[in-house]
């Protein structure tokens, strides 16, 4: 069913490409029929792969060969002609590697007359007569001469043939009875006549209003549209890919670093903590894409009813009132149509300062940046495996590169090394290990991070297939590995950084200094990566290999360094907000809140402040001047799901009413850190797998939680959810560990209610020798407004506790 209906909207879209050209006059005076194929539309990919991320700047998405050296399997799709007969034909392609030839990385010379991204045009499984093979000429984007072809059905197939498996790509294929006819290739002319010959409305289609629209579906916009939809706003939620997570999507496969869940905030983070994924600190062939649970994430936001989830859109157009966005522009990257999406604030979660930078938003880019990385690696099959010669790739027959560890060249760059007369770049100081396709595989330093972003991504492919043509064909080692990955979508570091009223930076954080409005907590280092200088000699000016600057700070030490919530919006936009790598800080300071966990905490500090925009009538900059206390009174209550609550136990059902502890404010004997806050027990979640988000108490002989309510009530039954996770698993053959076993709940312990300033216990809410980590309690019915939880027996004299419920009598 689903095949059938991408074949008719597929059929649908070339019958309007083909009407369109008789309501247009440059159709009408080359007396032509045009049918104009998006290799995007294709119905089935085969083994090519959706690339939207350049459309910007190259015009439009495109399919892209990405088999690893093996020729991938057809794309195809059915193609509706208007008319039979001679038509020709136009493919838009590049020979991708062909920027490289004749500059100091030139491509080798018996690579004369190749090209890695060859691949061909099928029309009914017939080839192009004569001959034709596409991407071997031409390094920018062009329209490549295909000649002519006989149609002679209406509804024929037509597939994209893929000869090397190594990144070719298409972006359209254009049917023309004109011969003389020749597309247009130069933006905006292009995507106007784009647009026309596929009977695109010039107009975008209305998507509606919204309170919040948020642009960028990484863990910051995500945590910023669930986190302002559960505090009340319509939220639309435009992302330009198929999954959601960014870099911590099965597309990229980097993992979650940075806190969340520090006092004096303890539920900054919750909602971080529901995206996450259980598998964590993964490399090489380890990593796949079914440890980042891509429909984990899509769940949290497809379970809000407030949010408008827009996937595979790229937000490329803007409207302006003065200084505040009125509309953003996306357009589907399936089907190239418009949509506008109003809204009274915006969020910029893009990365890369996107919608920023379109409405006109202060920013800066630093002249040398932290680069990206497509992340690969090899893995070992058990019997030999060849690999072809690459001579279009980095020509690394003597250069030295990490994982290099066999062979004379190795044995040559580790006597390089061992002279280095400080010690600092020797292979045994690195504080990690340099492994193949890692971290420090990124690029890009010197280029402009947007203009150049295709190039960048393009030379981490030719640094990888080098490095496996040289390993296996050069020094004759890993001869049963095969490369198993690389992604195709860049992992980035730094781009724009969107300026807003504060600006962070490296002082204010070495210093430790405090901000009135601190409101998300960053503890990683000032992590900040420049080329390596061992590995990129011969590649200076377009480096391959990173290593890291690690500069501490009090927040490295204590936990948690709280940011400024002026970094949060725009100074000069005054309805946009921004959250991610994007924010208002400086390069330096960029180093330490750039990873996810961190933007994640950004994203929920977002749309609280969205909600209280909303909710006062104000702007992102009132509510610093004029609604900070309110900000940080939300920023202390959890932002609930209605999804989160635990089911009630099979005994309760009936009896009890509503769980009145979460309203309830919660006091503790003691804790044995800051971060085993009392303020975990009440916060509905209960036990998620691992030791944080509860609270523990120091050593003592009876540690008691107290609660007051807001009123006195019955409470009738409890459900305490106690211990701790033993022994975390390391799987064999696996480099990552998950969670391990529950154990050892709070033994003996009971309920007291304060009757005239006197601790009373309840009649038949003591347990004692409890084994359950989950454990619910009935008990006769007890009017009070302050209970107390008393721990009498607990192993190691410490209380251990996930949630605390107190349930009122049934109303009915």
């Amino acid at each position: 069913m689903k095949r059938l209906t991408a074949i008719m909207l597929s059929v649908a879209l070339l019958i309007i490409a083909v009407l369109g050209c008789t309501l247009y006059p440059e159709c009408q005076e080359a007396s032509t029929e045009l049918v104009l194929v998006e290799a995007e539309s294709f119905e089935d990919y085969g083994g090519w792969v959706d690339d939207s991320q350049f459309m910007d700047q190259m015009g439009s998405p495109y399919l892209l060969a990405h088999g690893l050296g093996d020729p991938v399997a057809d794309a195809s799709t059915t193609v509706l002609f208007p008319t039979t007969g001679t038509y020709r034909v136009w493919v838009r392609t590049k020979d991708w590697v062909g920027t490289w030839r004749g500059t100091q990385w030139p491509i080798k010379k018996r690579a004369a007359g190749t090209a890695p991204g060859r691949f061909e045009v099928l029309v009914d499984g017939v080839a192009l007569r004569p001959p034709t093979t596409f991407g071997a000429e031409g390094a920018d984007w062009h329209w490549q001469d295909g000649g002519t072809v006989v149609v002679d059905d209406h509804k024929m197939v037509v597939s994209l043939h893929d000869l090397t498996g190594f990144e070719g790509r298409c972006d359209a294929i254009l049917f023309s009875t004109d011969m003389t006819f020749t597309p247009p290739n130069i933006d905006p002319q292009m995507q106007t006549w784009r647009w026309n010959v596929l009977g695109i409305p010039e107009s975008p289609i209305d998507a509606g209003q919204y309170d919040l629209v948020v642009v960028g579906g990484g863990i910051a916009g995500t945590t910023a549209a669930v986190s302002a939809a559960r505090s009340g706003l319509s939220v639309a939620l435009i992302q330009d890919r198929a999954v959601l997570g960014g870099n911590n999507s099965s597309e990229v496969r980097v993992w979650l670093q940075g806190v969340r869940n520090r006092v004096p905030y303890p539920h900054i983070g919750d909602i971080v903590m529901e995206l996450e994924q259980q598998q964590h600190k993964h490399n090489g062939p380890a990593n796949t894409a079914e440890i980042y649970e891509d429909d984990k994430k899509l769940g949290v936001v497809q379970r809000e009813k407030n949010i408008s989830l827009r996937l595979r859109h790229r937000a490329n157009g803007i409207e302006m009132d003065g200084n505040r966005i009125k509309a953003v522009i996306a357009e589907n990257t399936k089907t190239g149509a418009k949509y506008r999406f109003r809204g009274k604030f915006f969020a910029d979660c893009t990365g890369d300062g996107c919608l920023g930078a379109m409405a006109g938003a202060d920013f800066e880019v630093s002249d040398q940046h932290m680069g990206r990385c497509n992340l690969w690696n090899m893995a070992d099959t058990g019997k030999p495996q060849s690999f072809p010669r690459c001579p279009w790739a980095l020509d690394l027959t003597v250069e030295p590169f990490p994982g290099r560890g066999s062979g004379a060249v190795a044995t040559a760059v580790k006597r390089m090394k061992a002279k280095d007369a400080k010690g600092i770049e020797c292979e045994l100081c690195d504080p990690f290990p340099m492994q193949l396709g890692e971290w420090t595989w990124e690029s890009g330093f010197n280029h402009d991070p947007i203009v150049k972003s295709e190039y960048i991504r393009d030379w981490n492919f030719r640094a990888a297939y080098g490095v496996v043509d040289a390993l296996k064909n050069v020094d004759g080692v890993l001869s049963n590995h095969k490369l198993n990955w690389i992604a195709h979508i860049s992992g980035k570091r730094e781009s724009r950084r969107l300026l807003g009223d504060v600006i962070l930076t490296k002082e204010d954080m070495l210093s430790g200094r405090k901000f009135e409005d601190a409101c998300f907590p960053a503890c990683w280092w000032m992590d900040v990566h420049n080329p390596n200088p061992l590995y990129n000699g011969s590649f200076k000016g377009d480096a391959f290999i990173s290593r890291a600057t690690f500069t501490e700070h009090p927040g490295s030490h204590a936990g948690a360094y709280w940011t400024p919530y002026r970094c949060l919006y725009s100074r000069n936009i005054s309805n946009m907000f921004m959250a991610g790598r994007d924010i208002s800080v400086t390069r330096d300071a960029l180093g330490a809140i750039r990873v996810m966990r961190t933007g994640g905490c950004m994203g929920e500090i977002v749309g609280l402040a969205a909600s209280i925009c909303i909710e006062q009538g104000t702007t992102p900059r009132g509510v610093w001047k004029k609604h900070l206390g309110l900000l940080t009174s939300k920023m202390q209550k959890p932002v609930y799901s209605r999804f989160s609550q635990r089911p009630l136990p099979k005994e309760f059902k009936g009896k009890t009413g509503k769980n009145v502890a979460v309203s309830a404010i919660v006091t503790a004997s003691s804790q044995a850190l800051p971060s085993y806050s009392p303020v975990f027990v009440n916060d509905r979640r209960g036990n998620e797998g691992g030791n944080g988000m509860r609270w523990v108490s120091a050593k003592e002989d009876t540690p008691w939680l107290e609660f007051e309510l807001t009123e006195s009530v019955p409470i009738t039954a409890m459900r305490i959810i106690s211990g701790f996770t033993q022994g975390n698993v390391h799987p064999p053959d696996k480099d990552y560990w998950i969670a391990g076993k529950l154990t050892d709940p709070i033994e003996d312990y009971r309920l007291e209610v304060q009757v005239n300033e006197k601790w009373i216990p309840i009649t038949g809410a003591g347990v004692t020798a409890n084994t359950q980590i989950e454990r619910a309690t009935l008990f006769t019915p007890t009017i009070g407004k302050k209970f107390r939880l008393m721990v009498t027996k607990t192993r190691g004299r410490q209380a251990r506790v996930w949630e605390v419920e107190l349930f009122t009598l049934n109303p009915s």
